[in-house]
């Protein structure tokens, strides 16, 4: 019996062309055994070259194969790789990320040594360009996004992580990704693990890149829509909030209240003005610590990439409590279920614990 368990590395894609090719480069480099793991990259009809790029993997390699995702959102594309998985671990790469030769390795043993149901690393942005950069770094930063897989340097037990590395019997035990959450269905999926006792370990030893947005057009595009759908982690799971959560929309509706009412109420305007001169004096003293810190040209383009985060998902936060507000009591389907194997089952190497009785 081999001492590496079977992995099955999970990869959706919709029009990757330009990045898929260096994402599964950088899986078949794994100093892992290569008999040991595949790859099934989940394509959701895209309108590029990526099916004829991945394509090429397939037939040059045995481990890898193109399945078809006719949804074309992630989570669908998700539980498709789990339910043709063959791994006794379950790994998720997205097709915009270079993990390093290590990571499955480093990614086995943390789920052995630690026994933890959910492993990944922290989300280190590529950047590129000066606005890219200017990304990176907002987003890396903790006044940028709160979530610690943006900014942590140590191995902790966390809420949620950047993809993740997961025991196969975690899909059995807790049911499949939500395939309603368009958006945020790791944040979804992962309360729904530790409300069921389930530990989620952040390993800084995990690493790998993300390719972050290149504009801050598409910065805003991204993260209202993370606004967007949080509300409905919100409502299906309303304990997985915290308090920061909260502040971007409180922002953003203070704001817009203060100036549709400045006419008619004295004092508004004010209001308005005194909040927007608070967060710019906020905004600009962090940006020009972090500029500073990388060489000071980028202040005015952090300042930028700042407002696009906090003001976008604070926006489509609003906005999903009006777009979703017919759903605050309405019942929800249960997620989708894997069931568990029958019959003969595959000794992959992966130690389970035992059942509890």
């Amino acid at each position: 019996m081999s001492s590496f368990p079977f992995v099955t590395v999970m990869i959706p894609m919709r029009n990757e062309a330009a990045t898929i090719s260096a994402c599964v480069d950088s899986v078949l480099a794994q100093d892992y055994p290569a008999d040991r793991f595949e790859v099934l990259v989940v394509d959701g009809d895209s309108a590029d070259d990526s099916v004829r790029v991945v394509e090429g993997y397939a037939q040059r390699t045995t481990c890898a194969r193109v399945l078809r995702n006719p949804q074309r959102i992630v989570p669908t594309a998700l539980n498709i790789a789990i339910r043709a998985a063959r791994g006794d671990v379950i790994m998720r790469v997205d097709g915009h990320t270079h993990i390093a030769p290590d990571y499955m390795r480093i990614g086995v043993e943390t789920l052995q040594r630690t026994n933890a149901d959910n492993v990944g690393g922290p989300m280190i942005s590529a950047g590129g360009g000066v606005i890219g950069e200017a990304i990176a770094l907002a987003t890396a930063s903790r006044f940028g996004i709160g979530a610690y897989f943006h900014f942590g340097t140590e191995e902790a037990e966390v809420d949620t992580v950047y993809l993740g590395m997961y025991p196969r019997s975690v899909f059995e035990r807790v049911g499949l990704f939500d395939e309603e959450m368009v958006r945020n269905q790791d944040d979804e999926f992962n309360y729904r693990l530790r409300k069921a006792g389930g530990r989620i370990v952040l390993s800084p030893r995990m690493r790998s890149t993300y390719q972050n947005r290149q504009s801050l057009k598409a910065l805003a595009k991204q993260y209202v829509q993370y606004g967007v759908w949080k509300v409905r982690v919100l409502q299906k799971h309303p304990r997985q909030m915290s308090w920061r959560h909260f502040v971007p929309p409180t922002f953003v509706l203070a704001l817009a209240l203060a100036a549709v009412f400045a006419p008619w109420v004295r004092g508004a305007a004010l209001l308005a003005l005194l909040t927007a001169g608070l967060y710019g004096a906020a905004v600009s003293v962090v940006a020009a610590r972090l500029a500073r810190a990388a060489g000071g040209w980028l202040w005015l383009p952090l300042v930028a990439a700042f407002a696009t985060l906090h003001v976008s998902w604070g926006g489509g936060f609003v906005a999903g409590l009006l777009w979703f507000a017919p759903r605050w009591f309405a019942a929800d389907a249960p997620p989708p279920q894997l069931a568990p194997p029958t019959g003969d089952v595959r000794n992959l190497g992966w130690s389970q614990p035992a059942a509890e009785t």
